[in-house]
Parts: structure tokens; sequence; C-alpha cells
């Protein structure tokens, strides 16, 4: 049922989106030339999969976690953007693509070792990595890995369609900060 809503949510999303989408793309565009950041991150089962988001970091910001980023790397539209959550707009390709659902643990970087061990011993990779889940809207982000592993934890068996709505709309209507970065 939730791949269900996953498919249909994303494809109505990237439908009535789309002029939004356009709009963003022309902007960062016209910033940096390179509107789309492109990475590898950890899914289901621990398999990789291509994330896309909007970039929000200047293009000679290195492959680290955004906590471990200077807060000086972040564009003047790339604040706006993870401010309003816009940033997380394309990852609504990954969810039609099947490698990710709107709610469930936030895809982490392979290089994010203590991370990916936690979840492991947690069993979080039973779950497609989300746009949006419990830990997004407390604000619980990477640079707390343990913290972030137990929260994602709490979704495994519990993930129902009630709460799946839940955390969407906790989300939008702007609860959660996303990742700190670095002053």
């Amino acid at each position: 049922m939730i791949r269900l809503i996953d498919f249909i949510g994303s494809l109505v999303g990237i439908f009535l989106l789309a002029p939004l989408m356009l709009t963003i793309v022309i902007i960062l565009w016209m910033e940096h030339r390179k509107p789309l950041f492109i990475q590898q991150r950890v899914g289901k089962n621990q398999r990789p999969f291509t994330l896309v988001k909007y970039r929000t970091m200047s293009p000679v910001a290195t492959d680290l976690p955004t906590h471990e980023v200077a807060k000086s790397l972040i564009t003047k539209s790339g604040k706006f953007l993870r401010r309003s959550k816009l940033d997380e707009l394309p990852q609504l390709w990954n969810v039609l693509k099947g490698e990710m659902s709107l709610v469930g643990p936030r895809p982490c970087l392979p290089t994010q070792l203590e991370l990916i061990n936690a979840r492991e011993e947690r069993k979080v990779y039973l779950l497609k990595p989300g746009i949006t889940g419990p830990a997004q809207v407390k604000n619980i982000d990477m640079s707390t890995p343990l913290k972030l592993a137990e929260e994602d934890a709490k979704l495994i068996g519990k993930l129902n369609l009630l709460s799946y709505l839940k955390y969407i709309v906790m989300t939008l209507s702007g609860s959660g900060q996303g990742d700190k970065v670095l002053n």
C-alpha cells in the first residue's frame, strides 16, 4: 500500500510541481551552472543508489556529509532552498523509481561508517530511505549517528498508513530544519 502511495504521490508531485521545479533549475543554473547535485547514497539492504537534489552548496564543496561542511559554502539560493525544504524535491524522482520512499530513514553516504554500522545493528536497512521521517521532523541529523540510528529503528514494524501520513503532514507544515552545517 505504501509503495502505491509513494508512486502516486511522487508522480502527482512531479506533475504539479514541475513549473516550480523548472524555475528552481533555471535560477540555480544562472547562479552556478550546476543546478543538480547527484551523489551515491546507501539504500535499502545497503544497496547504493544515485540520489538527486538541488545544489545548495558551491560546486567546489567536497563530498562530505552536510554537518561537516562550512556554512560559507552554502549558496544564497541554497539557504532558502534548505530552509523551505525545496532542495528535496528532485528526490521525488528517486521515490518514483522505487529507490526511496516519501517516509523513511534519511539516506547516508557510503563513507558514514559509524552510522551505517549503527543502522545495520538495528536492522534499519530493511527500510527504504525516505525524504522525510521521524528523525527529520525531530531535527536529529547525521552528526549524531547513534541517536539517528535509534530514531530510524523506531520505524521498523511501526510504519503504517497513519504514521506515514503524519510525517508527511509534519514536514509540509514546517517541522524539522534539515541537517546542520558548520559555522
